[in-house]
């Protein structure tokens, strides 16, 4: 049976400014409870049968999750699933997640074989930034350092001199200015807005932003936190600056579910893609999590709260991909070689960080990317 599609609009910059684009995104079907069964008894045997190993994103419907976690697999955010690939000694690769989750997995482990229940599946912020239109823009500007978020295709993370992930970019480009390198930042907006703001680093922006944390409202936010005064406020920093000001913390999908469980608070509202919640409720049982609002007057709600893309992985096309052996993602070995550098040059700097930190004694570094309990 045809897929039905749904139309997404996004931020599509065109250097420093910034219009809007539209793309599309399968509606995933809804197996009966007991289909949901039979397909999970299947992608088990799959699994072992290929000889593969499922990584999957925060992101994606729980029945993914719980299904990386119970085969051996890992749930985990975009670059640590790639990691986990690299490290694991399946040849097969399944990456629940988005493509450029795909082909990171690729990079690092070109000799695997890298699959994707939906090719398909995309990101707004990788839209937002083709890789001819941002090769461009580095050439007109050539006198500064490129920075590039993990959200970001082969290709564009080819062209850089840095990758980072929400965890780290924080302390990497305080590492640059600190060296006075001039900062070229793409694509997401928010995030690198709020890194320049913690920093004073001199960072020329791209202008994307992803769909599901640009639609948060900081306005209806604190509309929430009046109704919930206990509850402490986890954000991500793809969030616009509003929203990330009543933050008690500013972090990575991973620091936001450390937090969770470290902090003394039941209740949390968490500003970032619902998916995120089950684990949340997996590694704090009997706290609560409410979801932070994309709602209120100015709302368009294009995503709330749940990438359109990620909801395209199901266990529907799980089970065929492993199957039929399609969807395999290909990387140009040229430019797989290229993006691999920035890469690399990440990990080697966050293994430094790691123990810069675990030398000192100040574990609180090695948290959240910023928090505001107890601040002026």
């Amino acid at each position: 049976m045809e897929a039905s599609i749904r139309s997404v609009e996004y931020d599509r910059p065109h250097g420093l400014t910034c219009g809007v684009g539209e793309a599309w995104a399968k509606v995933p079907d809804a197996p009966s409870a007991a289909r949901k069964r039979e397909l999970k008894e299947q992608i088990r045997a799959l699994l072992k049968r290929e000889k593969a190993v499922l990584v999957a994103h925060y992101y994606v419907d729980a029945e993914l999750q719980e299904l990386a976690d119970e085969t051996g697999g890992c749930v985990a955010d975009s670059l640590e699933m790639a990691r986990f690939g690299r490290d694991h000694a399946a040849g097969t690769l399944v990456v629940a997640g988005v493509r450029f989750m795909g082909e990171t997995a690729k990079i690092l482990s070109p000799e695997k074989r890298v699959l994707m229940p939906d090719l398909d599946a995309t990101c707004s912020l990788d839209l937002g930034c083709p890789a001819d239109e941002f090769s461009a823009f580095c050439d007109a500007h050539p006198d500064r350092t490129v920075v590039v978020y993990a959200n970001t295709s082969a290709a564009v993370k080819a062209r850089a001199d840095w990758m980072v992930t929400s965890s780290i970019g924080l302390e990497i480009v305080a590492d640059l200015h600190a060296r006075g390198e001039k900062i070229l930042w793409a694509p997401d907006r928010h995030l690198g807005g709020y890194i320049q703001k913690k920093t004073g680093a001199d960072m020329l922006l791209w202008q994307g932003s992803c769909l599901v944390h640009d639609e948060f409202k900081g306005i209806e936010l604190d509309l929430l936190r009046a109704q919930y005064p206990d509850a402490k406020i986890l954000v991500h920093p793809e969030s616009p600056e509003a929203v990330v000001a009543l933050a008690d913390v500013v972090g990575s999908t991973t620091q936001l579910i450390d937090a969770a469980v470290r902090l003394d608070a039941t209740r949390f509202i968490v500003a970032t893609d619902l998916g995120i919640l089950h684990k949340m409720r997996l590694a704090a049982p009997g706290k609560t999590f409410i979801e932070a609002p994309t709602a209120g007057n100015s709302a368009t709600c294009k995503s709330c709260a749940h990438c359109p893309w990620m909801a395209m992985n199901g266990l529907s096309n799980l089970a065929e991909v492993l199957e039929r052996g399609h969807n395999e993602i290909s990387v140009d070995p040229a430019i797989g070689a290229r993006a691999r550098l920035p890469i690399d040059r990440m990990l080697d700097f966050a293994a430094r960080h790691k123990k810069r930190v675990q030398a000192s004694g100040d574990l609180a570094k090695d948290g959240a990317l910023f928090s505001n309990v107890g601040a002026a």
